[in-house]
């Protein structure tokens, strides 16, 4: 039995993950366009993977206006494409 990563298996926390995943670094406006979540839905999430060490979050002001940005940690991709191969041997298995 394949042990899928529960930090990562949660539904949202997959989707903010992957598209963290495929860029260096996100803000929370390219977020929300991507994912249509809630503000608080990210940042609760978002909390979760950044106690894990999956994320690290950076809080700055740009002008007068708040900026969050996101990016995965080695260990975030690390787990990712941990989590991504499981999946894989999941889907090879049921061939």
């Amino acid at each position: 039995m394949i042990d899928l990563n529960p930090v990562i298996h949660e539904s949202a926390r997959l989707v903010l993950v992957s598209n963290l995943y495929v860029v260096e670094k996100a803000d929370f406006v390219y977020l929300t366009n991507r994912t249509e979540f809630t503000s608080g839905k990210i940042s609760s999430h978002m909390a979760k993977l950044e106690a894990a060490g999956y994320v690290d979050i950076t809080k700055e002001f740009v002008g007068k206006r708040p900026r969050t940005t996101y990016k995965l940690t080695d260990t975030g991709r690390h787990a990712f494409e941990q989590y991504r191969a499981g999946i894989e041997g999941l889907l090879n298995a049921a061939e």
